[in-house]
């Protein structure tokens, strides 16, 4: 399977697929965030959501698929530190800010920078149609952040500082898109980087939770923390290991904004599970991000 992957790279068959897995991901991906955000503290659900995730991947990478090569060791140490500095500022972004108000900035402010950066390093070239689709997108994304900034009421007070930790979470989103995907391309198999990534990517944030829990005077119940773990596990195994696969056999940047349809899941499930206002002009605003990623992928 990974040599048929890998001739896909370059092709018409390897473009389609490409923006299907995007597009799973955008949707595993909005799950995966409202998952975090949900009924736990966002600290213990990650960690539960990671120590699931590197138990499940642990069997993989130690005997099934090929060992990563001596120079993938690096690599694979400087994507834990960008994936760790992103989950701190994640859940940080979380705790201040609805999930409605904080995700749709999160996920809309990687693109600028994930498109700058595969421009600059895996030199990828851009049709002025694609300029305008990431620049209708980054409109929704600062119209909907100026239109929270005014009318929000619940938590005002924190939500200046949710937004801009929702703008350095997007950064470190762009950064981790476009280390991965060299990552991931350096790799000869590309079973051997998801396997060692979700591996070694679960074993910050469980120390952290523990931690954590230690702390708090009234511990939540164990098993339905342990079942959101297992449940966040294999979505993100889905989320993260299709967005890697598609960047891996097609453009970097175009995959990326396509991710960035997951806002309009993200305000379905804000409504519908979370039971979170969104109100039509947010919903427009939302709608105006997923319709930049769209123009970006027509203008191919």
């Amino acid at each position: 399977m990974s040599q048929w992957l890998i001739s896909l790279q370059g092709t018409p068959a390897g473009h389609d697929l490409a923006v299907a897995l995007a597009l799973l991901a955008a949707f595993s991906h909005a799950a995966f965030g409202a998952l975090q955000k949900g009924r736990h503290d966002p600290w213990l659900s990650r960690g539960a959501i990671d120590l699931s995730y590197a138990l499940i991947a642990a069997p993989f990478a130690l005997f099934v698929v090929p060992w990563p090569e001596p120079h993938m060791w690096p690599i694979l140490a400087v994507t834990f530190l960008i994936h760790v500095g992103y989950k701190l500022a994640q859940a940080r972004t979380y705790v201040l800010g609805s999930y409605t108000v904080v995700y749709p900035v999160v996920r809309g402010t990687g693109p600028l920078f994930a498109v700058i950066g595969a421009t600059i390093f895996f030199g990828e070239r851009y049709t002025a149609a694609q300029w305008l689709g990431v620049a209708v997108l980054l409109a929704g994304i600062y119209g909907l952040a100026a239109y929270n900034l005014r009318h929000w009421q619940a938590g005002r007070a924190r939500l200046r500082p949710a937004l801009a930790m929702a703008v350095l979470t997007g950064l470190f989103v762009a950064l981790y898109t476009a280390w991965d995907a060299y990552a991931i391309r350096s790799a000869a198999d590309p079973f051997t980087f998801l396997a060692w990534f979700f591996l070694i990517d679960g074993l910050f944030m469980p120390v952290l939770a523990a931690l954590r829990l230690r702390r708090m005077p009234r511990r939540p119940a164990p098993f339905p923390l342990i079942a959101r773990g297992l449940t966040g596990a294999f979505i993100a195994l889905i989320s993260f290991g299709s967005i890697m696969l598609a960047t891996r056999i097609d453009n970097v940047g175009q995959a990326a904004v396509l991710r960035e349809t997951s806002t309009v899941f993200a305000a379905l499930i804000g409504r519908l599970m979370l039971k979170e206002r969104v109100g039509g002009i947010r919903l427009m605003l939302m709608g105006l991000i997923a319709a930049g990623a769209v123009i970006v992928e027509m203008g191919a």
